[in-house]
C-alpha cells in the first residue's frame, strides 16, 4: 500500500496549506485597509474607473470645488457598480479626499454560491422524491384506465349473455334476439 513516507508527504501538504491560509488571513486584513487588489480578470475595468474618477478630480466643473454631497453620491454609485469595499480618508486639507478601495469576491451572493454537499444530497433526494411520486401517479392512472376498461367489457359481454340467453316459453332459445344481436354487432362494425 501507501507507506509512511506518503502519510509523510501528506503531513507536509497539510502544514503549507496551513501556512497559506495564515499569511493570506494577515495580508488581507492589511490589504482591505489601504490598497488596491484587483481580480486579474476584472483589473482593466477597474483601472479604467480610477482614470475616469482622476480625469473628473483634475477637471471640475464650473463651480470649480465638487460638493462632498455629490462626491459621496458618484463614490456610491460606483461601488455600486463596481461591487467593492471602500474607506474615504480626507488628507492635505478639506478639499483632498482620497478612495481606497478593496476588492472582494461577491461569490456569497446569490445564484453564485456553491452548494454544500448536504444541499446537493437534499435536492438529489427531493429530484428523487419527485419522481417517484410521479411514476406512482402514473400508475395508479393506467390502474384506473384498466380497471374501467375492464368494467366496460364485462357490462357488454353481459348485455350480450342476456340476449343470447333469452328463451322462449317452451325453453328454446330465442332466435329473433340472436339475430337482431348479430345484425347490431354487423352495423356497429361497418
Amino acid at each position: 500500500g501507501r507507506g509512511f513516507a506518503f502519510r509523510r508527504k501528506q503531513k507536509v501538504e497539510r502544514q503549507y496549506r496551513k501556512l497559506l491560509k495564515k499569511r493570506k488571513k494577515v495580508h488581507s486584513q492589511q490589504d482591505d485597509q489601504f490598497t488596491d487588489t484587483y481580480p486579474e480578470h476584472l483589473k482593466h475595468l477597474y483601472l479604467a474607473e480610477e482614470e475616469k474618477m482622476l480625469k473628473k478630480r483634475r477637471r471640475p466643473p464650473d463651480d470649480s470645488v465638487l460638493s462632498e454631497e455629490k462626491l459621496t453620491k458618484a463614490v456610491d454609485f460606483v461601488l455600486e457598480t463596481m461591487r467593492c469595499h471602500y474607506t474615504v480618508l480626507p488628507q492635505g486639507g478639506a478639499d483632498k479626499v482620497y478612495v481606497y478601495f478593496s476588492y472582494r469576491s461577491v461569490t456569497t451572493e446569490g445564484k453564485f454560491k456553491k452548494k454544500t454537499s448536504n444541499q446537493k444530497a437534499k435536492e438529489e433526494y427531493e429530484k428523487i422524491k419527485a419522481e417517484r411520486a410521479r411514476k406512482k401517479e402514473e400508475a395508479e392512472k393506467r390502474k384506473q384506465e384498466r380497471e374501467e376498461a375492464q368494467r366496460l367489457y364485462k357490462q357488454k359481454k353481459m348485455e350480450a349473455y342476456k340476449i343470447l340467453c333469452k328463451k322462449t316459453k317452451k325453453g328454446q332459445p330465442n332466435l329473433n334476439l340472436q339475430m337482431e344481436f348479430l345484425l347490431q354487432k354487423i352495423q356497429q362494425n361497418t
